[in-house]
């Protein structure tokens, strides 16, 4: 779902699918191919102009950072940050079901939703990492682009949260993900994180998972995505609790 970010001057000022782009690209892997097209970034943001000023100076801040930090740095860090607690963790079903079987068939719904929109995933995405579903919606008309967004924000918000409470420079491109589904940035309660360890232990025998998403088996879950079958656009899903 990589493809190549396009001349600002091509859309009207209205869209925001660059600027969708462009955080996309940023909550990716910093690896050396990514890190080669980081200068053309704020250029893109500033010429689509559709965050407000204060947030494309911080990015801009932020993109200044990444350019001037080595690239096993930047590595070490992004995998520390995103790969390393489920708090800010950017799958986001991993917020919504954890471990739980329901999990697996709301993966495979979003997959079907990428597929009928003619977009096919790479072999090492995930349909629920943010980053992708980043992506996917900068494919959309700017309003379905921005009720998309609106459906997954409190999630976004929470993980908006735990970069803050870790004063990441992250933060500030989940804020903009907010700002462009209408959102105010505002941090919410974040609860204190395991030990990895514990994260990851093993549950007790017929006791349900260990995974935030669902404590015991006989837990509600919180959210859970659905298909509206009225729906105008391939991605128009609600969460309900």
């Amino acid at each position: 779902m990589n493809a190549p970010l396009r001349s600002p001057c091509t859309l009207s000022p209205t869209t925001m699918s660059l600027s969708l782009r462009v955080l996309s690209h940023l909550l990716r892997y910093p690896d050396a191919a990514l890190r080669i097209h980081l200068p053309e970034l704020g250029p893109v943001l500033h010429g689509e102009a559709a965050l407000p000023a204060m947030r494309l100076a911080e990015l801009d801040r932020f993109l200044q950072r990444l350019q001037q930090t080595p690239g096993l740095t930047l590595e070490a860090e992004y995998v520390e940050l995103f790969d390393r607690g489920r708090g800010t963790a950017l799958h986001l079903f991993e917020h919504v079901h954890g471990d739980s079987r329901d999990r697996g068939p709301a993966m495979v719904d979003l997959i079907q939703t990428y597929e009928k929109a003619g977009l096919y995933l790479g072999p090492d995405e995930l349909p629920d990492q943010l980053p992708v579903l980043l992506e996917f919606a900068s494919t959309q008309p700017a309003q379905q682009a921005r009720e998309l967004l609106g459906e997954v924000a409190h999630i976004v918000r929470v993980i908006y949260s735990a970069l803050l409470k870790r004063r990441s420079d992250y933060a500030c491109v989940l804020a903009a993900v907010l700002e462009l589904a209408g959102e105010k940035a505002e941090p919410v309660p974040v609860a204190a994180e395991p030990d990895l360890d514990e994260t990851w232990a093993e549950p007790a025998a017929f006791d349900g998972c260990s995974s935030t998403g669902q404590d015991r088996a006989d837990q509600p879950q919180p959210i859970r995505f659905v298909k509206k079958p009225t729906a105008s656009h391939p991605l128009h899903q609600g969460a309900q609790t």
